[in-house]
């Protein structure tokens, strides 16, 4: 029925076939978007190592549940942001986003997109069995007040080699395949720097490793924005994903009862704000409370080398509001 905007959807045969019509359609000039809601995206992993290989364009969403396996299909979790950081062979990085609410998986759907194709990389988008079984109230937005979002195409007689990167972005030039005079060679085995050629040079291996890097840690990503009315609170409490709610709500509480305590959400997990490190050394305690066993907290531990707090839980269903109120009690005992 959305066939006037020039969409074309389907259900494939499984998740393999899924991603790889996906990036077919980007390879040819389009957006691919392929979504799971979990397991999948291990199965998807493969794949998504080639488009980040050949630089293409994707959007992968990933609607966490309860795991590992089939696990708890109509429960949520938040423990797939390991996998979607580094579940894949090789140095293999993607953008990694996360949803807070269903309203906000608009926002985020649509700067995911801006992502994948501003930088030619594969994004990954996280959300969960919270936000997919959750509703708000949502104002559909006007289209036209939306800045429009290029997806720069080689021209015939332009100068052209599939692997000449833009200076800003570091994105490859891209042509649709059979543009005449631009005719060229890809696929999965590495790429030399420039000309897209095959190469097994080691020195050119490590450029590219790197270069591929520099791509995603170089994402422009707006600065971590924090709720801290009083501005001089010791607690921080740093959220993703669907637990927004719950935190914030708990926030509030908190405040009501004369408790000075911050309240952040992060939306960008690859790369992160700029400004997170400088963030998290604000506060004297910072505690992460999240639905799998600490990957945030050990990710933030291992990058910027403080002590970050966490607090976790498995059980099919989302953080309540009084939970994380206790959670913030015992965090100040």
């Amino acid at each position: 029925k959305h066939k006037n905007f020039n969409v074309l959807t389907f259900q494939a045969e499984d998740e393999i076939a899924g991603i790889g019509a996906a990036i077919g359609a980007s390879y040819g000039g389009a957006l691919g978007v392929t979504s799971t809601s979990g397991p999948g995206i291990s199965l998807k992993s493969e794949a998504i190592g080639l488009a980040v290989m050949t630089e293409l364009p994707l959007l992968v969403i990933d609607v966490q549940r309860g795991g590992p396996s089939t696990g708890l299909p109509t429960k949520t979790e938040q423990a797939d942001l390991l996998q979607a950081m580094f579940g894949r062979n090789g140095e293999s990085p993607v953008a990694v986003l996360a949803a807070a609410t269903p309203s906000d998986c608009f926002e985020v759907a649509i700067e995911a997109v801006r992502i994948a194709l501003t930088y030619r990389t594969p994004v990954i988008l996280l959300s969960d069995g919270a936000i997919a079984n959750g509703s708000e109230p949502w104002r559909i937005p006007d289209i036209t007040e939306f800045d429009a979002i290029e997806h720069t195409l080689a021209q015939p007689g332009e100068e052209f080699a599939p692997y000449a990167r833009d200076p800003e972005t570091l994105a490859r030039q891209f042509a649709i395949p059979g543009t005449p005079g631009l005719e060229h060679r890809i696929g999965g085995l590495e790429k030399a720097n420039g000309s897209g050629d095959i190469s097994y040079h080691g020195e050119n291996h490590d450029l590219m490793v790197r270069l591929r890097q520099a791509k995603i840690d170089g994402i422009t990503v707006p600065d971590l924005e924090v709720d801290d009315p009083t501005g001089d609170a010791e607690l921080l409490i740093l959220g993703w994903g669907s637990s927004f709610g719950p935190i914030g709500e708990a926030c509030r509480r908190a405040r009501r009862r004369g408790i000075k305590v911050a309240h952040a959400q992060l939306r960008y997990l690859n790369p992160f704000p700029a400004n997170l490190g400088d963030v998290l050394r604000r506060y004297p305690t910072v505690v992460a409370p999240e639905m799998n066993l600490g990957q945030l907290a050990l990710l933030l531990r291992g990058r910027y080398l403080g002590d970050v707090q966490s607090v976790t839980k498995v059980a099919g269903m989302a953080f309540r509001a009084d939970e994380v109120e206790g959670i913030i009690d015992a965090a100040l005992d």
